[in-house]
């Protein structure tokens, strides 16, 4: 079940820089170390729904309603575009410099969280990714989901940390110039938009 071809599979899953990475790189830059191992946290816990859905069969559920799919997408849609105001907004949540907002460390954690929470495509990937590896006994999969999403999210959270922590030792280098703050301040608004683009166009 915990073999070396899932192992591998699902870091190169996480290595993928997606929204969740991008957030943690913003919350890093933005508000350094402590601020960045949150986010990790919250993304991670942001992927349980997911897994719960996908061992319990909902997942199908979201894929079959095209109402359900499309309520949660464009919920999703309209989290990424208001984090790209975020990132624009002087002295917003997301924002980089001197005066950006700082956050208590359970709010960075429930917005990485409603990231993965809100996006009804991670349920369908783990219906996807995990079956091939389980053991082929029905009475087993549900543990078996269990404990291979569980590997999941322990390697999301490690691997998202070192990127957030990465953004933050490079922080006071990149935060002296305000020319590489306004353009990163945009960069990321652009991403979160392109993120949010992206989710809209899917497809159940």
């Amino acid at each position: 079940m915990i073999s070396t071809q899932f192992l591998l599979t699902a870091l190169v899953v996480v290595l993928a820089p997606g929204t969740g990475v991008i957030y943690t790189l913003a919350i890093g830059l933005g508000q350094g170390r402590k601020a960045a191992i949150w986010a990790a946290f919250g993304c991670t816990i942001g992927i349980f729904p997911a897994l719960v859905a996908a061992s319990l069969g909902l997942a199908a559920v979201l894929h079959t309603s095209a109402l359900l799919f499309h309520l949660v997408k464009f919920a999703g849609v309209a989290y990424l575009l208001y984090l790209a105001w975020q990132a624009l907004r002087d002295g917003g949540a997301l924002s980089l410099g001197s005066g950006t907002t700082t956050q208590t460390g359970w709010k960075i954690c429930k917005r990485a969280a409603l990231i993965n929470i809100l996006n009804p495509k991670l349920s369908i990937f783990f219906l996807a990714l995990l079956p091939p590896f389980l053991s082929g006994t029905p009475a087993q999969a549900p543990t078996e989901m269990a404990i291979l999403g569980g590997i999941f999210m322990v390697m999301t959270f490690f691997v998202f940390m070192i990127y957030g922590l990465f953004a933050a030792q490079t922080r006071r280098f990149l935060l002296g110039s305000d020319t590489a703050v306004k353009w990163m301040r945009r960069s990321f608004a652009a991403v979160f938009v392109l993120l949010a683009g992206k989710l809209a166009t899917e497809r159940a």
